[in-house]
């Protein structure tokens, strides 16, 4: 997909910048809370249509995150 280029662009330009950091990375405890609960309540199918599109975002963020590691991971061994 022509779109998702844009999310490896960013993951490589972020891994460049600050590997050592985006490594060290972990979303805050009220975070993550947010998500756990926002996945326990599409779990139990009580998710709203805001919560959802919240979720979305998350997902998404993660994915990108996900990306970056994996580069700066690739550009510490290097």
């Amino acid at each position: 997909m022509e779109n998702i280029k844009i999310y490896d662009e960013v993951a490589t330009f972020l891994a460049q910048s600050a590997p050592v950091q985006i490594l060290a990375y972990r979303p805050s405890e009220a975070t993550q809370h947010r998500f756990d609960d926002l996945v326990w309540k599409k779990k139990e199918q009580t998710l709203s249509a805001e919560e959802a599109s919240e979720l979305e975002h998350y997902f998404m963020l993660e994915h990108i995150f996900r990306l970056v590691k994996i580069r700066a991971a690739i550009q510490m061994a290097q």
